[in-house]
């Protein structure tokens, strides 16, 4: 009786050492850290106009220029439709609050220049199929009369040069080179620069045709 006594207790003994080891080996170790968002999510919402150095004088890549561009109305375009029109192109977000801030002075600018040979293009970093819906509202809200598009991640990471903070400006002149571009907005002078820029490339055009 003694020595079945004693088989039973080593026998719980065993059972409750295996389980205590099994319990630590099932524990569920912590979940390893999250991936870095991709590029287009870390878009910062920079509210300061930051220049992006003198005026760069090089060209936008040919394979860039000719890439066809999907408009919200599922229409195609390419930069390169408008060789000979000074072309203003703007990179921006709905959710980007200097972006919602800056489009109401840009659309005043667009209106003093109709009829001239200028081009105003704004392409959204946004997917076109979760954010069509956002995209097509904030036109119609903000009467925003730019020819709108969908910039895919390789033409936004070029037409940004490096820098992800949006607002973006770039200005090309007749020719295709970039007279000058710059990130962010300011409410004191984006406009002023716009227009600055414009002038600067239809006059540049006009010397040209003469």
């Amino acid at each position: 009786m003694r020595s079945l006594f004693l088989y039973v207790f080593v026998l719980i003994v065993v059972v409750a050492s295996v389980s205590a080891q099994s319990g630590r080996k099932l524990k569920t170790p912590p979940p390893p850290p999250p991936p870095p968002p991709p590029a287009q999510e870390s878009l910062s919402k920079e509210s300061d106009e930051v220049p992006l150095g003198p005026a760069n004088t090089s060209a936008l890549p040919e394979a860039l220029l000719n890439h066809k561009l999907q408009a919200i109305d599922d229409s195609t375009f390419r930069l390169a439709d408008f060789n000979g029109k000074v072309i203003v192109i703007n990179v921006w977000a709905t959710w980007c609050g200097p972006c919602r801030r800056e489009v109401p002075d840009y659309e005043k600018v667009r209106k003093e220049y109709a009829g001239r040979e200028v081009e105003f293009i704004a392409l959204t970093t946004e997917d076109p199929l979760a954010a069509r819906a956002k995209v097509e509202k904030f036109a119609r809200d903000f009467h925003f009369g730019f020819r709108i598009g969908w910039a895919d991640r390789e033409t936004a990471r070029t037409l940004m040069n490096g820098r992800n903070g949006i607002p973006q400006t770039l200005v090309l002149g007749t020719d295709g080179h970039v007279l000058t571009r710059w990130v962010g907005y300011s409410a004191q002078h984006s406009s002023d620069r716009l227009r600055a820029a414009i002038n600067q490339g239809l006059s540049a055009s006009e010397s040209a045709n003469r």
